[in-house]
């Protein structure tokens, strides 16, 4: 068999001897990021000015602090990070924080060491309370039913409601200041092209709705030079306690659009909680009764336009404010993005539910979108037509002003943004697809039948092979308490489990969804990735019809967060990439907000102890970003106690040294030495005219020396959508293990760089690293992977899966192995039995698939990163 190069035609013996040579004449090294065109905002241009918000000439340095950065409140680094360390990391509670330092205080009086770091618990709490940084004090205001009350009305009506809140512009100024943002921080909304008539989308500022706000702003010349911040909120109940009352809680979060998205995704403090709004009960009679329901609303959007308040006056008139880079800047706030679900959407909209937030589209039509609704749209209706047609024709709740009306330019129905978590991922994935498959089964099936399909799709699910980040269902999909991760996860691997038990159709229909989905995750959109995604959702609503053709949707696809698809390409180019405004964001903020300070809490008037917790915690972070940003945190805390320089850990991956024979019986290679003969032949004197595999081993060079073995090597990849690292490049950790966790082999799949000319899996093949080895030859460090090739199977993808399918590389019964150079490696590939009708014994171990099977498909849904790469 021949391997021929697309670029030049010529022809090769052994796929190695393809890849070295497209490696060596034809591929870049390292791919050069696209160049792209900006266009800034021309008036909000955020232009540096001084304290009292004079303009100053563009090159002008930031000005200096007035004091020396210092260590205070605390005495000195050690007691930074012990408070650090007791309060956020460990959550040491304040009995064994007293014990803890009673003990080190004992040892410190036998071994004459001085005083400990702190005295007591409150000595600790009150130097974290004395911190400056970041202080954004909670305060709380009082909310009554404003109509008339007398003895015998509900209680509801009688009872004051209390809301926590903190100042919402003391809280946008402190990250405005925050210089942890420095380098990830965009001060002018931007139009960004990557090509002629290519458009690029990745944070807020990048969108169309930043500009458009901030051309509606210079309206007012006062405003020209003003740097645009667009507060982003978030807010979603939570329970922490499902054993005892007074268990639900509802933050509110706060972020400003300027921070990259990466921040918030990287929970390095971008948001945070700046409310927690009261929530009415009553008894079950009064409950369900309208006026209930319409005060619950008004109270919510009440309490957010007091909460909002204090930016207000900045929305017309710009404030000077301090940003990450030192600077000052005449600030200009507008109300942006809410991270909602639907249930909370609904409420925000002042909709009816089971209508459309974004569109007019009614409950019974909702299979594509509408007219946009717009908060002009909805005065006019309201001026025309009494309460009960707006509810029932236009699904509008006339009872409810949302807040946004108290504020300049914000329309709630254009700030509502795509929910990633509970559309995609819980929603039309686990809650309707999934569900649906399960309900196909039962319905084609004998009861007995279907659970044997199950319990099988089960072990497909539990029998894929490790992979970096992949989470492990040892028992398939069999658990009652699915979290978000939990679905996520399962998107992975879930395509090819139901393969060969469903019809062709229910596959390609979650081919589809996947593509989009994935396609949607992504940290940067571009014109033609916003085509696929219509083109997958196209072909997602042609493929979702078997499930009303086989019975089991017989009233169609009328569902709010299928419907909120249609939406998602248009909000992508007003708001960027939906994975920085997800509610997965702010449902991760409530473990650290509520639920451990919940924890942490005894229980009684739990709430003023969770605001307290906060409190520290933020001003705990903002000390250490004050800190970092001045260069006070370099290195190990004792090594700058001691004043030495921090010792570098060593390299654990390398395992230890053999001479070839040795390691070819070890490793089950004999042909070892050959192998390394004809890689150096290939790397020092190849051409394009020869190659080793041309020449008898006799003249390839004669190596004699050691070999270093190593169990894992890092690979470093470019990812064209993700904008965090350099220029898009990533790193990850290949491994190679005969003993993983001392529990199995573990030897993964990779992907070899082969035509750079072919996009995508064309232009790569898959390979199986069983050995990583370094040796020198001539005073030159060669880094190799000994590998298995696979080889494709047709021409392109699955027609059905939609995936590449390759199988083992086979030569007279024995599999093709090479040695080839680890710059070759483009990056780690997940790999899935194809299972087809194949029933999975049950005592099958995930670690025997890449041996078991005979086909495998190449899982592009095993990250964003993947998709991205092969798809």
């Amino acid at each position: 068999m021949l391997y021929l190069c697309r670029v030049c035609n010529r022809s090769f013996k052994t796929p190695a001897g393809l890849s070295l040579h497209c490696n060596r004449a034809h591929r870049h090294k390292k791919p050069k990021v696209p160049r792209s065109t900006f266009r800034y905002h021309p008036h909000l241009n955020a232009c540096p000015c001084d304290a009292d918000g004079n303009f100053l000439p563009h090159d002008t340095p930031p000005p200096n602090e007035d004091l020396p950065p210092d260590w205070g409140p605390f005495n000195d680094r050690p007691s930074f990070e012990f408070a650090e360390l007791s309060f956020k990391k460990i959550q040491l509670s304040g009995g064994d924080l007293d014990k803890l330092l009673e003990v080190w205080a004992a040892h410190n009086a036998l071994t004459n060491g001085g005083d400990p770091i702190f005295t007591s618990t409150e000595d600790m709490y009150h130097t974290i309370d004395m911190i400056q940084h970041g202080d954004a004090p909670w305060e709380s205001f009082t909310v009554r039913y404003s109509g008339p009350v007398t003895p015998e009305s509900p209680s509801w009506q009688r009872i004051p409601y209390q809301v926590h809140c903190r100042n919402t512009n003391t809280v946008a100024r402190n990250m405005l200041a925050n210089k942890d943002f420095v380098g990830h921080f965009d001060y002018v909304p931007f139009q960004e092209y990557t090509a002629p008539g290519v458009s690029r989308y990745s944070n807020v500022m990048s969108g169309q709705w930043a500009y458009k706000q901030a051309t509606k702003i210079s309206q007012d010349e006062s405003t020209h030079g003003a740097m645009l911040v667009p507060v982003i909120l978030g807010a979603d109940k939570t329970t922490v306690s499902v054993a005892t009352g007074q268990n639900e809680f509802h933050p509110v979060y706060m972020s400003l659009a300027n921070p990259h998205n990466s921040l918030c995704r990287a929970h390095r403090d971008a948001i945070i909680p700046v409310a927690f709004l009261s929530i009415p009960k009553t008894n079950r009679e009064e409950d369900d009764t309208a006026e209930f329901r319409m005060f619950r609303k008004q109270l919510y959007h009440a309490s957010l336009a007091k909460i909002m308040s204090p930016l207000k006056p900045g929305m017309t008139v710009p404030e000077v404010v301090q940003c990450p880079d030192g600077h000052f800047r005449r600030a200009v706030y507008e109300l942006g993005p809410f991270i909602a679900d639907y249930p909370e959407q609904v409420v925000l909209a002042g909709i009816v539910q089971g209508w459309c937030p974004k569109c007019i589209a009614p409950p019974e039509r909702l299979q594509e979108a509408d007219q946009n609704r717009c908060r002009e749209h909805t005065n006019f209706l309201q001026e025309r037509f009494d309460d009960e047609t707006m509810w029932t024709t236009w699904g509008i709740d006339a009872s409810v002003t949302p807040y946004t009306d108290h504020f300049p330019r914000a329309d709630i129905h254009e700030l509502i943004t795509p929910d990633l978590l509970h559309q995609l991922i819980k929603g039309t994935f686990k809650d309707h697809l999934v569900t649906w498959v399960e309900q196909y089964l039962h319905t084609v099936h004998s009861k007995a039948n279907a659970q044997r399909i199950m319990d099988d799709i089960d072990r497909r699910i539990a029998a894929v092979p490790a992979f970096p980040g992949l989470r492990r269902f040892p028992e398939g999909r069999n658990f009652k308490q699915w979290t978000g991760n939990d679905s996520k996860a399962l998107m992975k691997v879930y395509l090819p489990a139901i393969e060969g038990h469903v019809p062709s159709d229910m596959v390609r229909c979650f081919a589809a969804y996947l593509d989009f989905c994935y396609l949607a995750r992504r940290s940067a959109h571009d014109t033609p990735t916003l085509t696929a995604m219509q083109a997958a959702l196209d072909r997602f609503h042609q493929y979702r019809t078997i499930f009303e053709t086989a019975g089991i949707r017989t009233d169609g696809f009328s569902l709010p967060r299928q419907h909120a698809l249609e939406h998602y390409i248009e909000n992508i180019r007003l708001f960027g990439s939906p994975n920085g405004i997800c509610s997965s964001i702010t449902e991760s903020k409530h473990i650290r907000a509520v639920k451990e300070p919940w924890r942490r809490s005894s229980k009684n008037n739990p709430l003023l102890q969770i605001l307290t917790i906060n409190q520290r915690l933020d001003k705990l972070a903002a000390a250490r970003a004050y800190y970092t940003s001045h260069g006070m945190l370099i290195g190990s805390v004792l090594a700058d106690a001691l004043g030495i320089q921090p010792i570098e850990d060593e390299d654990d991956a390398f395992i230890y040294t053999r001479f070839t024979a040795a390691l070819a019986n070890e490793i089950q290679q004999l042909n070892l030495d050959e192998l390394i003969r004809r890689f150096l032949y290939d790397e020092i004197f190849a051409t394009d005219d020869t190659s080793s595999s041309d020449l008898h081993i006799s003249e390839c060079p004669i190596f004699s020396g050691r070999i270093s073995v190593y169990r894992s090597a890092t690979v470093t990849f470019y990812a064209p959508s993700e904008l965090s690292g350099d220029g898009g490049m990533h790193r990850e950790i290949i491994r190679c293990n005969p003993s993983w966790r001392n529990e199995y082999e573990r030897f993964d799949t990779v992907l070899v760089d082969m035509d750079p000319t072919c996009p995508g899996m064309l232009g790569m093949a898959v390979v199986r690293v069983v050995a990583l080895i370094a040796f020198t030859h001539d005073n030159m460090r060669y880094p190799c992977a000994l590998v298995e090739w696979f080889k494709p199977v047709g021409e392109g993808p699955d027609s059905v899966t939609g995936m590449y399918v390759v199988r083992p590389e086979v030569e007279d019964g024995q599999r093709v192995t090479t040695l080839i150079h680890l710059d070759c490696v483009v990056r780690a590939v997940h790999l899935i039995g194809v299972y087809h009708e194949t029933r999975i014994p049950v005592d099958f171990h995930f670690s025997y698939s890449l041996d078991a099977f005979d086909m495998f498909y190449v899982n592009q849904y095993a990250d964003y990163h993947s998709h991205e790469c092969i798809f």
